[in-house]
């Protein structure tokens, strides 16, 4: 079969390798979509190698049909749409004891250190079945939408730490796809305003169409103004930062009021230091959290969500590339250009 290797920082290389066999207590599926996550794009330009083996196929954003079941597995039929977890957590770690299976320490990832989804097929090892990392999909969906259900999933997770209320106003600073899932999930958990800031013209047009109320682009009007006119001079009650960049840090704590929950959910460049003003955090009392990662409980929610068409993912899947075209596949979704890009088998 054909898989995208990773062959060192900065080198993909698609080539001919064995396609999987189930052995007892393993599913292989024939992959349905593997969407492009922005850490494909950073293992593309070198950026990012820790934790990544030299020689596994890349991918973890992933669906599948059932192609082969193994000895010992139940509840599972040939042709069964699938989406996947990509962590398999060890359950045995501090954090699995402690129920934040997210935060394992001893995890296995798709794409990292088990093969990932930019193949023909893929083998879901024991480990991961043993842990219930596969979920049904609800036979309507298409594979790209049961793939979206892991930044969903993680969206979900990132939520419950900012923990949004009834009436809130929520500031989500970027539309990209993981902005636009927290536009929303806002909207859906009964956010009266949802404020979304981007430079890009037509990024805010398609938060509008997902929920937002106002969109506002920070480079032409002064965004802590903005949100405090809307809020009685207060400032958000919740603001998600959803760009992996510094200098929008003290701009989400400025334009919190006090007692405000920040979220930094984006990941950041391993060098990426920010200057914030620490009075901010102190006077304004606000309570700052992450974002890393779901467990098994939000992403079979998400595909839940996704199923019963409260959150509508297939708007956010714009652009698709056959395997053969993997590398430009993965170049095209860091222009943004599109929204969400999936890579299919040929």
């Amino acid at each position: 079969m054909k898989a995208a290797i990773f062959a060192g920082p900065g080198k993909l290389e698609l080539r001919d390798i064995e396609k999987p066999t189930a052995n007892r207590g393993e599913l292989v599926l024939k992959v349905g979509a593997n969407t492009v996550c922005g850490t494909d794009g950073r293992i593309l330009r070198g950026e990012k190698s820790a934790g990544i083996d030299v020689g596994v196929v890349l991918g973890h954003e992933i669906s599948g049909y059932v192609e082969e079941i193994g000895a010992g597995v139940e509840g599972f039929e040939v042709g069964d749409l699938v989406g996947i977890l990509p962590t398999i957590p060890c359950l045995e770690c501090y954090y699995c004891a402690r129920g934040a299976e997210h935060l394992c320490i001893d995890s296995d990832i798709f794409g990292y250190r088990v093969n990932g989804g930019l193949a023909e097929y893929v083998l879901i090892p024991e480990s991961a079945m043993k842990r219930g990392g596969v979920f049904k999909a609800a036979p309507h969906l298409t594979p790209a939408e049961v793939a979206l259900a892991e930044p969903l999933g993680c969206v979900l997770n990132g939520a419950d730490n900012y923990k949004t209320e009834v009436g809130d106003t929520v500031l989500i600073q970027g539309a990209g796809p993981i902005g636009l899932l927290h536009t929303q999930l806002n909207r859906l958990l009964g956010a009266e305003k949802v404020i979304v800031s981007d430079p890009s013209d037509s990024r805010r047009e398609i938060a509008e169409s997902m929920g937002a109320t106002h969109t506002i682009n920070p480079l032409e009007q002064d965004l802590t103004e903005f949100v405090k006119d809307l809020t009685d001079g207060r400032g958000a009650d919740v603001v998600v930062i959803c760009i992996g960049r510094g200098e929008l840090i003290n701009q989400a704590f400025q334009a919190a009021r006090k007692g405000a929950r920040v979220n930094a959910f984006a990941g950041f460049s391993k060098e990426a230091l920010a200057e914030i003003d620490p009075n901010l955090i102190h006077y304004g009392e606000l309570v700052v959290t992450g974002a890393s990662n779901a467990g098994r409980a939000s992403h079979e929610k998400a595909l839940a969500l996704i199923g019963a068409g409260l959150i509508d993912v297939k708007a956010l899947h714009t652009h698709t590339f056959p395997l053969d075209d993997v590398v430009e596949g993965i170049e095209f979704a860091q222009t943004g250009e599109g929204i969400k890009v999936a890579i299919v088998p040929n």
